[in-house]
């Protein structure tokens, strides 16, 4: 059972939004990493330009997750 700071079971909205958060980060870690270390990968770019580029996109799916797991003033009731 999901269960908030506060001992409450979370609303199916909440534990719906957690998987797909959970599910775009994985995705976007995948990617990026695909991007930075698969050497047939289907994209001409040079490797500088295809580590930075696999970069953005980690850093991107990192900062996506932590806004996420911010708390907005109406969870916190």
């Amino acid at each position: 059972m999901l269960l908030n700071d506060n001992g409450k079971q979370k609303s199916p909205k909440r534990r719906f939004l957690l998987i797909l958060g959970v599910t775009a980060f994985t995705g976007f870690c995948i990617l990026g990493l695909m991007i930075i270390f698969w050497d047939k990968f289907p994209l001409d770019l040079p490797v500088t330009q295809r580590r930075i580029f696999g970069s953005i996109i980690l850093i991107y799916a990192v900062l996506r997750f932590s806004r996420y797991l911010r708390k907005s003033p109406e969870d916190e009731e």
